[in-house]
């Protein structure tokens, strides 16, 4: 499947700023199953992107806007395409747990074991795995699956920006939360049981008879979870869907704070707005650059054996 992708971010202020610095991280990823075929990033005011690659494999970019403005724009567009993902089973073998607890495995995956400020434990999270009965019985596979309905059952989608200092207990507390909140929580529970999980954001794309609740005007998040045998199983817990090719990788990382699609800093004393928009549409296959080839010299008119070969062959029409 071909995707078509618009994200615009727009920040406004009540008075004038200068020396803007922001980071961006809306380039979807080029692996597995999904291939971008094109990408290009924007700014109003003008600016020179620099891009890295950091330790997770995202690609960021970096600009700065130096004298004084009151709007920042930027805007990303990208084509990529998903191919068919191998589907997860429904359940694995009951001693995967035995392979996660190895001390080799847990050391390899060290980082995405830990819990973060977004993802760490607390009494009422304790309260919350209790009262819905979830633990580590059974597979990995199957716990996995019940966490992700669970997660989807308990807590009303709310679309828009999350507070990106706000803990799983905020969430749990007003039991409603964004796709970021929701992913945490799962965040959270996996890497309790000895699950490695990230954070992964992107985009959704949805239709009227997908029954998403994602918001498909925004971008969206899910985890995955790495179970030894099968490598990264994607869930979506907004959705409580396995994660299909509707789903359009951007970035990964340990929560939502290692990839917010901004992050950035001004000089100035000023209020902020910040709208955003974001809509994905399926799109035509880029041609082939042999399917723009047409012949300039019919075979008929090849110069006979023995001549010598033009080295160069006017194409102009």
């Amino acid at each position: 499947m071909h995707y078509s992708i618009q994200h615009v971010t727009r920040f406004r202020y009540d008075a004038p700023i200068r020396e803007s610095v922001m980071q961006v991280v809306m380039q979807p990823k080029s692996e597995g199953a999904q291939r971008l075929t094109t990408f290009q990033l924007s700014t109003r005011p003008r600016a020179n992107l620099q891009a890295y690659t950091d330790h997770f494999g995202n690609a960021v970019y970096h600009f700065s806007v130096p004298g004084t403005h009151t709007e920042l724009v930027i805007e990303a567009d990208s084509t990529v395409e998903v191919g068919p993902l191998i589907p997860a089973p429904e359940w694995v073998e009951p001693d995967v747990w035995q392979a996660l607890a190895s001390p080799e495995f847990q050391a390899e995956h060290f980082d995405l074991l830990r819990p973060t400020a977004l993802t760490r434990p607390s009494a009422a999270f304790e309260e919350f795995m209790r009262d819905r009965n979830l633990s580590r019985s059974g597979d990995p596979m199957t716990a996995l699956r019940r966490l992700c309905r669970a997660v989807y059952d308990s807590f009303a989608y709310v679309p828009g920006p999350s507070d990106i200092d706000a803990d799983i207990d905020a969430t749990l507390d007003r039991r409603q939360g964004n796709n970021q909140d929701l992913a945490h929580i799962m965040l959270t529970a996996a890497r309790q049981w000895g699950i490695p999980a990230r954070f992964v954001s992107g985009y959704i794309y949805t239709r009227r008879d997908t029954g998403d609740r994602s918001d498909p005007e925004a971008a969206h998040a899910w985890i995955e979870a790495h179970i030894p045998g099968h490598g990264w199983t994607g869930f979506d817990p907004t959705n409580n869907v396995a994660v299909n090719e509707r789903h359009i990788r951007v970035a990964i990382g340990r929560d939502h704070h290692d990839v917010p699609p901004t992050r950035g800093v001004f000089k100035g004393a000023a209020n902020s707005e910040l709208s955003a928009a974001v809509h994905v549409a399926p799109a035509q296959a880029p041609k082939r650059r042999e399917e723009f080839l047409r012949v300039v010299r019919p075979m008929g008119q090849s110069p006979r054996p023995g001549m010598a070969q033009p080295v160069h062959a006017d194409q102009q029409q």
